[in-house]
């Protein structure tokens, strides 16, 4: 009597399994996205792929601050934002570390999701406590505008950086009282105000240490400049 056979599925030797193939796919992608990024440009507005040692990390440039051609300000976030979870994200450093100065040189491109395998998160290690990148503080603004509800005008001074927020505010309290009920006969035509704002990194020369004087005297010589 002839014993019915049974079929049995075999793997064809050195055949790659499905969790093999998948591998070997996101690597190939990992290779041609890190062999041909997608060009970043100042100002555009996409998350960006940034290096951070032998990591590539997934980063966020801030809205306005985003045009330099030497350094932007960004936030790095997690590869799986918004999805991944918040817990997760706070465990391996992704919402602790705020705005940062990043030099445009260490952008490799816009951001494509083949990077994800390249970053800290990927490696399930946290963000090194030196990531080569200060943080991009607050400034005060100093501003001339026209009394004309034109909103012409200039910036007569900026402070920053502050290593503090609670440094910047003060200054931007001693800075509004000396101005208050004097805003509009300090500089004839003009309407002269105080703004808290981010620190604008990418023209950072422009700005005057808020530590080297005091802020209402720096005040007070940068309107005597504009009525000399």
């Amino acid at each position: 009597m002839k014993r019915p056979s049974s079929r049995r599925c075999r793997t064809i030797p050195g055949a790659p399994t499905t969790v093999d193939q998948t591998a070997v796919d996101e690597f190939r992608a990992t290779l041609a996205a890190r062999k041909n990024p997608q060009p970043w440009t100042p100002g555009n507005g996409d998350d960006i792929a940034v290096k951070v040692g032998p990591f590539t990390e997934r980063a966020q440039p801030r809205p306005g601050d985003d045009h330099g051609t030497d350094q932007i300000a960004i936030a790095l976030v997690h590869p799986d934002t918004p999805h991944a979870p918040y817990l997760h994200r706070r465990h391996l450093g992704y919402t602790e570390r705020g705005w940062l100065r990043c030099k445009t040189t260490a952008i490799h491109g816009i951001w494509q999701p083949a990077y994800a395998t390249l970053t800290h998160a990927a490696a399930d290690l946290p963000l090194p406590d030196d990531i080569g990148m200060e943080p991009a503080h607050y400034a005060l603004y100093i501003e001339a505008r026209k009394r004309d509800d034109s909103l012409d005008g200039h910036t007569l001074l900026r402070l920053g950086p502050y290593t503090q927020t609670r440094h910047a505010q003060q200054d931007y309290d001693r800075l509004t009282a000396a101005l208050d009920g004097r805003e509009t006969t300090l500089a004839p035509g003009y309407r002269i105000s105080a703004r808290f704002g981010p620190l604008g990194v990418s023209d950072h020369r422009l700005f005057t240490a808020p530590y080297q004087a005091n802020a209402v005297a720096l005040l007070d010589a940068a309107i005597a400049e504009v009525n000399a």
